[in-house]
């Protein structure tokens, strides 16, 4: 388009309709919403399927089936695991733990996943342990501030409601991930033994009994089979031992059984099991396993 020369001879601009058409505007895209998945949403062709594609890379997306992959994959951390399992007796509560030893260097009792909280509370955990040592860190800050506050120990459902408060956190915000760790708690407070499940969700549910891990399925058999209201705590001990032995998978590596209890034989306070004590336990849960497999 030739350009017209003003009266003082400088060419003036192109009049609008020469100048083209105007490019199209950018999608708009969230900073949080992956590239993936922005370029599939819109039309049923391009529409992403409800098995994880796209809907997983991010904590904060639901997949239409209403599912967060993240939370559901941080749980697949906790199942292939060691078992922990916990069991509510009529005088305390006991904790017990499988413990893969993973080196035959390793020293005994290092990596430990049986916890004291308080004086009158323990955690027994299966997945990650850096992130199960994050929960049972910030378990002991609550149980601190609770008791610079209120000068008393914190009791048990307000412990659970709020660890579980924390464990929900880290699904809310796309730039975390969800704790790879399951956590049991064990209290002893005025109200009695309590045992609560915390799970990677947030989700806080008391038991009692139950079990987390890879033998999950086959403790929580043998749990229903306990008569937990006319059980004392070293049967309980005995029972755990037992359970934990039968549920493990010979293909797995060896392992260290770790026991933890809350009770009026222990005054009350979480303390680790007596080393003569799980030394029974454990002797009579290999006789047992011995003696079923001769059946």
């Amino acid at each position: 388009v030739p350009r017209q020369v003003a009266a003082s001879g400088v060419p003036s601009a192109p009049p609008p309709a020469a100048r083209g058409p105007r490019p199209p505007a950018p999608a708009l895209i969230w900073p949080h919403t992956p590239r993936r998945a922005a370029c599939k949403l819109g039309g049923a062709s391009g529409a992403m399927s409800s098995i994880g594609t796209g809907y997983d890379l991010s904590v904060t997306t639901y997949s239409p089936d209403g599912k967060v992959f993240q939370v559901e994959y941080a749980q697949k951390a906790v199942d292939n695991s060691g078992t922990s399992v916990g069991l509510r007796c009529k005088d305390g509560v006991v904790l017990g733990v499988e413990k893969f030893v993973t080196s035959k260097l390793f020293t005994p009792g290092t990596g430990r996943r049986v916890y004291a909280v308080d004086r009158h509370s323990g955690a027994a955990a299966s997945g990650l342990t850096p992130d199960a040592r994050v929960v049972v860190q910030r378990a002991r800050s609550e149980c601190q501030q609770y008791k610079n506050f209120y000068g008393g120990l914190i009791p048990a459902n307000v412990l659970a409601d709020r660890l579980a408060s924390y464990l929900h956190l880290f699904t809310l915000y796309w730039y975390l991930r969800p704790m790879g760790a399951g956590v049991l708690l064990a209290t002893y407070d005025k109200d009695g033994p309590s045992l609560y499940l915390l799970e990677t969700s947030g989700e806080a549910h008391r038991y009692f009994g139950t079990a987390i891990g890879k033998g999950r399925q086959g403790a929580k058999t043998e749990i229903e089979k306990l008569k937990l209201d006319q059980m004392t705590c070293r049967e309980g001990v005995m029972a755990v031992a037992k359970i934990v032995y039968q549920v493990h998978d010979e293909k797995d590596k060896e392992f260290e059984l770790e026991l933890g209890w809350v009770c009026e034989e222990s005054g009350k306070q979480f303390k680790r099991v007596p080393d003569d004590l799980h030394a029974e336990a454990v002797a009579a849960a290999k006789a047992a396993l011995d003696e079923d497999m001769e059946d």
